[in-house]
């Protein structure tokens, strides 16, 4: 009858009593022996636990774990495991019960209520709390979760764990942001909004979606799904693979000396050893997108970028043992670590890079162990990079050809920290000489770094007016920097709560930018 009126009606419900056992779930994780990350989630998760209310467990569906509840006569009920067990409760008050007298209740448990003991349930823990499985995994050491079920099931499972077993059942959470798509709507499969994942793996390959989605998804922030992710993730395997086939191609020649590769090696290795140090730092924080940040970072820029153009041979002509080797070395410790993030690719140029026994494979290779930086020769390496990228950025504003080679004058009080990387410098430059002067060049063009002012010496006549221009852009925007490295430096509660590394980038800043100020004002006086 569509004139019907449909009303709500009121049944017995199975309640458990939450007041009796949240205690103990509260204080552990508001004292930190389980730790949240992000921890602005105790907040919430205090929230809910301090007003909590009974949890109505009985759900009136056809699937589940019946409610072991067991009714006989008018008002009686018997709860046990089992109704062999059920009928010894029942025949205290009544002997003459039999088995056919009892009727179970037929609500099923919430899906929640069998979630809860999930930690201890999967090592038998209640049947066999002494067993070797549950001493061995329980608590175990970190829960990955979303953070919408924080009180559904986190929550729930933390209480259950003191309740039944008086411990935690982890002692970390981590909570995953949601994956969102690009009308914010949650991803669901009611709403069918759901990437097709497989899809996206042949296009993409798992490797790629793996990493786009990690490297926008930081710790409890939604992520926006957009396939560009992915595709980006694609390009860093597809860059990865062909510079391991660059390396692989080359041919070696065992008479030829590795000396002017030494310190591109030595850079390398420590610039190595410092990202892996990082790295580190960033799994204990569990801050896994800044973790694959700092890998493709390393990967792509410093390996890629810079270290392979450093060592690279002539086009055609061969390379020495010694840099090849140290090059493949790399690639070794490169890979493992990937291997977290990219497990397939890593795991392919792995076994690629020499002939491996059987059971040889990154899943079970020893993580690196880090050794001491060497940070005066990153210092100078950035130096030398910086030097080579004003190069190039000089040549494509001047529409000066990358094959066409110059010459660069340097005015420093300390030519000295350029002499590492000179080689690299006049590599990566196209320089034919690199040389210090005391005096302006005339009839060339300019750059400033920090107080060291470069010129390239160009045939024909220089625009003064533009080179003016240029310099006092520069000028310009320089003295906006240092005012607003000022205006914190003046702040008296940032001065006194920053950490003392960040205060001294800070001061670094200024004086760096004071030193740049002053020469580009003498530059300007002499044009």
């Amino acid at each position: 009858n569509p004139d019907a009126v449909v009303e709500p009606k009121l049944s017995l419900q199975w309640f458990v009593d939450m007041q009796k056992i949240v205690t103990p779930a509260l204080e552990n994780v508001l004292n930190d022996n389980i730790e949240f990350f992000p921890p602005k989630f105790k907040n919430l998760y205090r929230n809910w636990l301090e007003n909590i209310k009974d949890w109505p467990i009985s759900r009136q569906l056809w699937w589940g774990q019946q409610i072991p509840a067991f009714y006989y006569g008018e008002n009686g009920v018997a709860v046990a495991a089992t109704k062999e067990e059920a009928l010894i409760i029942a025949q205290k008050e009544n002997p003459t019960l039999t088995l056919d007298d009892l009727k179970q209740d037929e609500d099923v448990v919430d899906t929640w209520f069998s979630s809860w003991l999930l930690p201890i349930t999967i090592f038998d823990g209640f049947e066999n709390p002494d067993n070797e499985e549950m001493k061995y995994y329980y608590p175990t050491s970190v829960l990955v979760t979303g953070w919408d079920i924080i009180f559904f099931w986190v929550a729930r499972m933390i209480i259950s764990g003191y309740e039944y077993t008086n411990e935690m059942p982890f002692k970390k959470v981590y909570f995953t942001g949601m994956v969102r798509d690009m009308q914010r709507r949650k991803m669901s499969k009611q709403l069918g909004n759901s990437p097709d994942a497989l899809k996206l793996i042949d296009k993409f390959g798992a490797d790629g979606v793996r990493v786009g989605m990690l490297l926008s998804s930081a710790a409890g922030n939604d992520l926006l799904f957009d396939e560009k992710l992915c595709e980006q993730g694609r390009n860093f395997t597809t860059k990865t693979w062909n510079a391991f086939r660059l390396v692989k191609s080359w041919e070696i020649d065992a008479t030829l000396s590795g000396d002017k590769n030494k310190a591109s090696i030595a850079w390398f290795e420590a610039r190595y050893n410092q990202a892996l140090v990082e790295l580190e730092d960033h799994f204990e924080k569990f801050r896994l997108s800044e973790a694959l940040m700092g890998v493709y970072k390393l990967v792509w820029d410093d390996f890629c970028s810079w270290y392979l153009e450093m060592i690279k041979p002539e086009y055609q002509q061969p390379i020495d043992q010694a840099t090849y080797d140290a090059t493949i070395h790399f690639f070794e410790k490169l890979v493992k670590l990937m291997h977290p993030f990219m497990p397939f690719i890593s795991e392919e140029i792995y076994q690629n890079i020499q002939k491996r026994e059987e059971n040889d494979c990154l899943i079970v290779a020893e993580w690196p162990t880090a050794k001491k930086i060497n940070q005066p020769i990153i210092n100078e390496a950035e130096i030398a990079f910086e030097v080579i990228s004003n190069i190039r950025n000089t040549r494509n504003a001047k529409g000066i050809s990358p094959k066409e080679k110059l010459i660069l004058f340097i005015k420093s009080d300390n030519f000295t920290k350029f002499n590492t990387f000179t080689p690299v410098i006049k590599k990566l430059a196209n320089l034919t000489s690199f040389e210090s002067t005391n005096e302006k060049v005339d009839q060339s063009i300019s750059f400033v770094l920090k107080a060291d002012e470069f010129f390239i010496p160009m045939e024909g006549n220089i625009d003064t007016e533009k080179e003016k221009e240029a310099l006092l852009k520069e000028l310009k925007y320089t003295q906006g920097f240092l005012t607003g490295v000022e205006k914190k430096l003046s702040n008296e509660r940032f001065v006194n709560n920053a950490p003392e590394q960040v205060l001294a980038n800070e001061q670094k800043k200024k004086a760096d930018a004071e030193a740049k100020i002053k020469t580009l004002e003498e530059s300007l006086s002499s044009l």
